[in-house]
């Protein structure tokens, strides 16, 4: 799940074809401009931080029988055709409002890798992916990651990945063109005066008006419980009588709400990277900051073990050293080799960017390194590698589905500036270097075109198939208390741990993790209860 000016964040399938490993936003989970889920407010219009939470309510079941409205949708053909290089391309459609199938169709694109069969005792059907987000492309991802699953899965499953709607080659929501989605990201996240704030609400607003007026209706149909229908549908047109489905991130919350509404058609589903639908947006944005703080704790303890580390000799002389840099440049930006100079937002994007995986701790360290010598460029082209920004100045979908889809599973958090500012010392204290950074991008979904239609609520899933959920215990996005409390929610729920570092777990060569992954998929074996894989 990815912070993208949205609290829910994500490893995206750029990043994972990059690290050829896990799980956007977030995604991660993409960090967006966005909060997710309403808090009760107190008489003066202050967010409720103390006293009781108000118990989340069960997500309840679909009926099992198919509607009669539906059945054209679940009755359509899949035309597979060949398609970039060796993977199978193909379209199908879903209504855009489930209670109006009349009022309009979407059309989501998919990809499939077609199963190897080599010494497989039986084809298992389909293993549909997502990398999470929410905004991240299941097709891209699948084609970056599909030849990385182990030789035994490969040979029992067809590795499908389908966009979410709203993302991708599913009916792409647009909101600014790449001159404007360059000034959002550079706009200043930690204001300290009222012109500052001023300038981040005028940015949030834009970007809701441009999403408004580019996106039109769909912007009303783009949430999660809607995704998970149309998982259904596409179940039903794979012809596997149930789904199989390995979720990353925010794609956790996508597989969980599926095995919610449908359990009786719930297979084996694998959850990594865990988040917590029972959680409000404060809680959660507060716990994801602690998160990237706990992230940023491990960077810099394996920096200053390094006699070249950029910033200093152990990690409360890091700490200090990256405010100090943040704080410069706030005053004054640093130029780069893009011809954009980099402002302490995308510095701190840039940060951000690197916590998702050991593997880019090196080119951080190099980053800081050139930063501190007056070249941002290090820094800002993690940032852009967060956005997905491409070479030509262009974004894709990503953090627009991201904003779309968080504020409307979840109420706005904050109707203004002042809310945020009374909740700041909470999210300091949990994140000494991240918390203002996410309170803020909470601000984003108070200005959002369309009203939220979700609510924080609990999995509960009577029914399912054993559900594996793995957690990942310094992982920086979705922090390993989320998938504890998903695997407790849910009837059939079986915790995984990974004692480690990073963002998920399966797929990232941590052969503990996943053999006991790919036995499950494969024979239907849970992981042993309580087990624990270290690095």
């Amino acid at each position: 799940m990815r912070p993208a000016r949205s609290a829910r964040v994500a490893a995206t399938a750029r990043m994972v074809s990059a690290l050829t490993a896990a799980g956007l936003l977030l995604g991660g989970c993409a960090i967006g401009r966005s909060g997710n889920g309403g808090p009760p407010l107190s008489a003066d219009g202050t967010p409720a931080t103390g006293g009781p939470a108000r118990a989340a309510a069960p997500l309840e079941p679909l009926p099992a029988a198919i509607p009669a409205g539906l059945a054209s949708y679940y009755g359509q053909r899949l035309d597979w055709r060949s398609c970039d290089q060796s993977f199978e391309c193909a379209g199908f459609k879903v209504p855009l409002d489930y209670d109006h199938p009349g009022h309009g169709d979407l059309t989501l694109g998919a990809v499939r890798a077609k199963a190897s069969g080599a010494g497989a005792a039986r084809h298992l059907g389909s293993l549909v992916l997502n990398p999470g987000g929410p905004g991240g492309s299941a097709v891209t991802y699948l084609e970056a990651v599909a030849g990385s699953y182990s030789r035994a899965v490969r040979a029992a499953y067809d590795l499908v990945g389908v966009d979410p709607r709203g993302v991708g080659r599913s009916s792409p929501v647009s909101c600014l063109s790449g001159e404007r989605m360059d000034a959002f990201t550079a706009v200043d996240t930690t204001p300290g005066t009222t012109r500052q704030v001023d300038e981040l609400v005028a940015a949030d607003k834009e970007f809701a008006a441009g999403c408004a007026k580019r996106s039109g209706a769909v912007l009303g149909h783009l949430s999660t419980v809607e995704a998970a229908r149309d998982l259904d549908v596409l179940r039903a047109l794979l012809g596997d009588p149930k789904l199989s489905y390995v979720g990353k991130s925010y794609g956790t919350m996508l597989g969980a709400t599926y095995a919610g509404l449908f359990p009786s058609r719930a297979g084996r589903l694998v959850l990594d990277g865990a988040m917590d639908p029972s959680l409000d947006a404060l809680a959660a944005n507060r716990a994801q900051a602690g998160g990237f703080e706990t992230a940023w704790e491990a960077f810099a303890g394996d920096c200053t073990a390094h006699p070249d580390c950029p910033i200093g000799h152990n990690p409360e002389e890091a700490g200090e050293e990256l405010n100090l840099l943040l704080a410069n440049l706030e005053a004054t930006p640093l130029g780069t080799d893009q011809g954009r100079k980099l402002t302490a937002a995308q510095a701190t994007t840039g940060v951000i960017q690197a916590m998702y995986a050991e593997s880019l701790w090196p080119q951080l360290r190099s980053a800081l390194e050139t930063a501190k010598a007056g070249d941002g460029s290090g820094l800002l082209k993690l940032s852009d590698s967060y956005y997905e920004r491409s070479a030509d100045g262009t974004y894709p979908s990503l953090m627009f589905a991201n904003m779309a889809i968080n504020c409307l599973d979840m109420p706005a958090p904050f109707t203004g500036p002042d809310q945020v500012a009374r909740v700041l010392p909470d999210f300091e204290k949990a994140s000494p270097h991240f918390g203002r950074v996410l309170a803020w991008m909470a601000l984003a979904c108070a200005y959002w075109p369309v009203p939220a239609t979700g609510r924080p609520h609990t999995i509960r899933a009577e029914g399912a198939e054993p559900i594996v959920v793995v957690g990942t215990t310094r992982d920086p996005a979705t922090p390993y208390s989320w998938a504890k409390s998903l695997a407790g929610q849910l009837a059939s729920g079986r915790l995984l741990t990974f004692d480690g570092d990073g963002h998920t777990a399966y797929g990232r060569h941590n052969d503990c993790v996943d053999s006991a992954v790919d036995r499950y998929l494969l024979e239907g074996e849970q992981p042993e209860s309580g087990l624990s894989c270290g690095r």
